[in-house]
């Protein structure tokens, strides 16, 4: 792998860092709209193998999906720099 290449890799990672910084509270989980009738909005996470949930009602929704949200960029960008780090220790360009 060339310096360049090694270089680009390097400053994606801060990049990534950065972006990591910025997102705000996450849960993992997700928002669900729950009855036949009378439809409420509920967070469902499931630990352990058993399903938790906790009354939204209309005012938390907003902020339980956006929650829910960073989780996933959270995930995204974890993923991204996990391949970009195999990359440049592959290379053992850490030295």
């Amino acid at each position: 792998m060339e310096k360049k290449e090694i270089t680009k890799k390097m400053r994606r990672i801060e990049t990534l860092r950065r972006r990591l910084g910025e997102l705000g509270p996450m849960m993992r989980g997700s928002v669900v709209l729950i009855g036949a009738r009378n439809k409420q909005f509920y967070f469902s996470l499931n630990r352990e193998g058993k399903t938790k949930l906790i009354y939204l009602g209309k005012d938390r929704v907003k902020r339980a999906k956006e929650y829910s949200e960073n989780y996933k960029k959270h995930l995204e960008i974890v993923e991204e720099m996990t391949i970009l780090n195999m990359e440049l220790l592959k290379e053992d360009a850490f030295t």
